[in-house]
């Protein structure tokens, strides 16, 4: 299981990265997997805030439909919009170019809800 140090991950699966106050957020590659080829990302092109653990969106796989659900809060400042031509990036670079929004946190403490990469490889049973 491939999992970048750096990141924290929240236990619905979705990931964090810190750039100074900015939260970029994605899904990680166990629930890439677990979910298989996803072929719609849906994250309203209006939303300006996110509050942790509520919805922002959704994820569409062949199988099923998953809610992503906001490891931290704060005001959303950019949505990939590479996603809505290609969401299956999410499937080859869950870490890198498949990201899903970032987002100006609002209260960076929150972060420490979240585990590490260590912590969520025993979570996931890897």
């Amino acid at each position: 299981m491939n999992i970048p140090s750096g990141y924290k991950f929240s236990t619905d699966h979705e990931w964090v990265k810190v750039e100074g106050n900015v939260a970029i957020i994605g899904i990680s590659d166990h629930a890439q997997s677990e979910l298989g080829d996803i072929v719609f990302v849906d994250v309203d092109p209006d939303i300006a805030e996110t509050s942790a653990g509520s919805s922002f969106g959704t994820i569409e796989a062949v199988k099923t439909v998953s809610d992503l659900l906001a490891p931290v809060s704060g005001k959303v400042i950019e949505l990939n919009s590479n996603l809505e031509d290609e969401p299956q990036i999410i499937n080859s670079e869950p870490y890198t170019d498949g990201w899903i929004i970032k987002v100006e946190m609002s209260d960076s403490s929150e972060l420490e809800n979240l585990m590490t990469p260590e912590e969520y490889l025993e979570f996931i049973g890897a």
